[in-house]
C-alpha cells in the first residue's frame, strides 16, 4: 500500500531550537491571561541537558513548557500531524517526528543526539491528551530510556489545563490561577544508582494526577454554560442501564438515550442525577466503571467489534491520502484494517500484545468524527467508523486491556 509515496523523513537530524524570542512571547501571551503559577522542586543546579517529561492535557502545555525551561534551548517530540503542511516550521523550532504507540527506535537515537549536544529532551510519555484529566498509560520502556540518556530526568506535571480545555470541547473556560510543579527526579548520579524498575516507579509516581479533583480543591467554578457538551465522548456507557453509545449531552445535562435518566454538571465539574442515585459524581470514576466493563469482556475473550470505516493516510507532512472505505475490526487479537486502493488490496494488522495503547480523536479536525489512530513505521491511518453505534473511547480502553491480558498470561499471572 502507498508504495510510491515517499514518507516522512524520520532520520534527518533534529535542528536546534531556532525562534526562541518568538516562542517565549507566545508562550507568555497564552499563559498570563490563565495566571499559571509555576513551582521548582530540586531544581537548583539542574542546567541542560536533561530529559523533561510533561503530562498531556491540552495545548498550553506547551506553553508551560516553554516558561519553565527559559532560557534553554529544547527539542520536542511531536506526533506526524503536527508537522501537517508546516514541517518546515516544526523542524526549525526543533521538533521530532513520531508515529503514535510505535516501537521507534530511530527516535532514541534522536533524543540521544539532542542530549548529547547539550539540549533539553521534551518527551510527552502518556502520547495524547488525557481523556478525562487523570493519568494515561506510560510505557514500560520509559525507565530504560532514561537510563540509556544518562542525564537527569525533571518532570513537569500541569494542573488545570483539562478542567479548562478539555480533549473532549477545546473551549477555553477562562480557568485560572493554572499551576504547574517542575520537579528534579532523578539527577545524573542517583539515575546511574537506580534500577530501570526504581526509575519506572518514581515517574509512574510523579504522573499520578486528577484535574477535576485538583478543581475541587482549589473551588475553582467554571461557568461556561456549555459545560458538559462532549462528555458523552468520553462516559459513553450509562451506569443506570447499562446502554452503550446512547449517552448525550446538552448545555450543562449529559442524559441517556436509552433509559432517559439525566445527570447535571455543576461549576465545580462534579455529576449530580437530576432523579434518583448519583451513580458517580466524579468523571474519572465513570471512566474507570467503563474500563472495568471492558475488562471484562476481555477476560471473557468476547470483546469485538466490527464496522465499515473511511480511511485517511498521512505517509509524510504534505497531506491527508483518501483511502476510501474499508472494513475495521478490533477483537481479542488486536486491530485489523482490510480495503483496496486503486485497485488493490491491503490489510494492516496490529497485534493486541504488541500494542499498550492507541491515539483517538473527537470530532478529529471537524471533517468526519470521531477516528481511531492506527500506526506503522511508514503510515499513520485514520479510521472513522461509519454508519454504526461506537466508541473510540471503547476501543482506546480495550486496547489497554487487551495488552494487559496478555503481558498477564506471559507472566504467568
Amino acid at each position: 500500500m502507498l508504495d510510491d509515496v515517499q514518507r516522512f523523513d524520520m532520520q534527518r537530524p533534529p535542528m536546534r531550537q531556532h525562534l526562541m524570542p518568538v516562542a517565549w512571547l507566545l508562550a507568555a501571551g497564552t499563559l498570563i491571561p490563565h495566571k499559571n503559577k509555576l513551582t521548582k522542586i530540586g531544581m537548583e543546579g539542574v542546567k541542560p541537558p536533561y530529559l523533561l517529561l510533561c503530562n498531556h492535557n491540552a495545548f498550553m502545555d506547551f506553553s508551560v513548557a516553554t516558561r519553565a525551561m527559559f532560557p534553554h534551548r529544547a527539542n520536542y517530540v511531536v506526533a506526524i500531524d503536527g508537522f501537517l503542511k508546516r514541517e518546515w516550521l516544526l523542524r526549525l523550532i526543533g521538533c521530532i517526528c513520531k508515529r503514535k504507540f510505535t516501537r521507534d527506535i530511530t527516535l532514541i537515537r534522536q533524543l540521544k543526539r539532542v542530549v548529547d549536544r547539550g539540549d533539553i529532551a521534551v518527551l510527552y510519555p502518556e502520547a495524547r491528551y488525557s481523556l478525562c484529566g487523570t493519568t494515561a498509560v506510560l510505557p514500560e520502556s520509559l525507565g530504560k530510556l532514561c537510563k540509556l540518556l544518562k542525564v537527569p530526568v525533571v518532570t513537569l506535571i500541569c494542573h488545570g489545563h483539562h478542567v479548562n480545555s478539555p480533549f473532549w470541547n477545546l473551549h477555553d473556560r477562562g480557568v485560572k490561577p493554572t499551576e504547574a510543579e517542575m520537579t528534579c527526579l532523578f539527577t545524573k548520579e542517583a539515575l546511574g544508582k537506580a534500577s530501570v524498575a526504581e526509575v519506572n516507579e518514581a515517574i509512574e509516581k510523579a504522573f499520578q494526577y486528577d484535574d477535576f479533583a485538583w478543581q475541587k480543591e482549589k473551588g475553582i467554578r467554571v461557568t461556561y454554560e456549555g459545560r458538559a457538551e462532549g462528555l458523552e465522548k468520553v462516559l459513553y456507557q450509562c451506569p443506570h442501564c447499562g446502554a452503550e453509545y446512547r449517552m448525550k449531552t446538552k448545555g450543562t445535562k449529559l442524559f441517556c438515550e436509552s433509559c432517559g435518566k439525566v445527570w447535571e454538571m455543576s461549576e465545580l465539574s462534579e455529576l449530580r442525577a437530576v432523579e434518583g442515585e448519583t451513580e458517580f459524581s466524579h468523571i474519572p470514576d465513570w471512566y474507570e466503571w467503563e474500563r472495568a466493563n471492558v475488562r471484562k469482556e476481555v477476560e471473557a475473550g468476547t470483546y469485538a467489534f466490527t464496522c465499515q470505516a473511511r480511511v485517511d493516510a498521512l505517509p509524510n507532512a504534505k497531506g491527508y491520502m483518501d483511502l476510501g472505505m474499508a472494513t475495521l475490526s478490533h477483537d481479542m487479537e488486536g486491530f485489523t484494517l482490510v480495503g483496496s486502493y486503486k485497485g488493490e488490496d491491503y490489510h494492516v494488522h496490529i497485534p493486541a500484545a504488541s500494542q499498550y495503547s492507541v491515539h483517538i480523536e473527537y470530532e478529529y479536525l471537524g471533517k468526519y468524527g470521531d477516528c481511531v489512530d492506527l500506526n506503522t513505521d511508514q503510515d499513520t491511518l485514520y479510521v472513522y467508523p461509519k454508519d454504526c453505534l461506537f466508541s473510540v473511547t471503547k476501543m482506546a480502553l480495550a486496547t489497554e486491556e487487551l495488552y494487559q491480558y496478555y503481558e498477564r498470561q506471559r507472566k504467568g499471572c
